[in-house]
């Protein structure tokens, strides 16, 4: 071989080396777990966090082997456009896919998020806001001073209890106690928007406000299977002029929580004593769910004016119409009593 063909065929040999280190990085992808992972790793999403932000924070945790392993992941799943700011609690050496379906899971979102339970009371969920936020429960008693301006409904008259809607808020870590009052309020907004809250209570005659303390009274006494019936004795004592007499709405006016009241306790008077004032106490008891809610916008068809609870454990419930049957509930519920001691 000439000393030009040696020239020519190392040329040649250098371009096919060069491609084929091309083509092998091409082809090989970002470099990438093959999961499923294991450990753990506390990752934060940053409000405003592009998707490859998060990946330099998932590769700086362990989570990943790249950023692009995860960006690549992420733009091939429709949903990751869901993942928000927030902590998130992950596993360690994950592939990319697996990365952004456990984002999406909202186990991974366990240690950052408000639970609000039906049912809680305004300060009962200002102290569970307080705990999820690690914002003192003294910020959150002073923004709800001002709740009007945080997207209480006007008609509440800036009373906000009742309005604190039951749901699972996710957190971003950056909240104050304003803007976690403001979502918690816009997400009753949209409950109310969906159950067309205003018109269906135009509709019964009543004010939204009226609704929701009505809606209020239905979550505390009874089970959801029952919820639209105890509606309908709250609509019929009201319409007869009969007081509602709920203990549960004197335990609120005392701010006591026992369920079983005292002669001395039912007689004592405040804007929230139904045995001593007729009609609907001042306003909402307790922060009420959606079902309750629509059980006050739809109550059922019934004569009923008494409901008595029979069983405790199982939550069975009587309902009548004449004083005679409910005397004979109320007397299933003390034999009840007396025998589960």
């Amino acid at each position: 071989m000439t000393v030009a063909n040696k020239r020519r065929a190392l040329t040649v040999s250098v371009v096919a080396v060069i491609a084929i280190v091309i083509a092998f990085f091409v082809t090989k992808g970002p470099s990438d777990f093959p999961g499923p992972g294991s450990g753990n790793a506390v990752v934060i999403v940053v409000r405003g966090d592009s998707i490859s932000g998060i990946g330099n924070a998932l590769t700086e945790a362990g989570v990943v082997a790249s950023a692009d392993a995860f960006v690549n992941a992420a733009n091939a799943n429709p949903k990751s456009k869901s993942i928000g700011p927030g902590k998130y609690t992950m596993l360690k050496e994950m592939s990319g896919q697996g990365a952004v379906e456990y984002m999406l899971d909202p186990k991974s979102r366990a240690a950052s998020r408000l639970i609000l339970p039906e049912g809680l009371r305004l300060d009962q969920s200002l102290e569970a806001a307080s705990k999820a936020t690690n914002i003192p429960v003294g910020d959150f008693n002073a923004a709800i001073t001002r709740a009007d301006q945080l997207g209480l409904p006007a008609y509440a008259k800036n009373q906000a209890e009742g309005f604190l809607y039951p749901a699972s808020y996710d957190l971003a870590g950056d909240e104050t106690a304003d803007s976690t009052l403001s979502m918690v309020f816009e997400r009753f907004a949209q409950a109310s928007k969906q159950l067309d809250l205003e018109v269906k209570a135009a509709a019964l005659g009543q004010t939204p406000f009226e609704i929701m303390t009505i809606a209020s009274l239905v979550q505390a006494e009874g089970n959801p299977t029952d919820y639209d019936k105890i509606a309908r004795v709250i609509y019929n004592r009201l319409k007869l002029g009969m007081p509602l007499q709920f203990d549960t709405t004197v335990a609120y006016g005392l701010g006591i929580t026992k369920v079983s009241l005292n002669a001395a306790e039912l007689q004592k008077d405040t804007p929230y004593n139904t045995y001593v004032r007729k009609g609907l106490p001042a306003g909402p008891i307790n922060s009420p769910g959606t079902a309750a809610i629509n059980a006050a916008l739809n109550p059922a068809t019934g004569p009923w004016i008494y409901f008595v609870t029979v069983n405790l454990e199982t939550g069975e419930t009587k309902f009548a119409k004449k004083y005679s049957k409910f005397l004979k509930a109320k007397a299933e519920l003390q034999a009840y009593l007396k025998n589960h001691g």
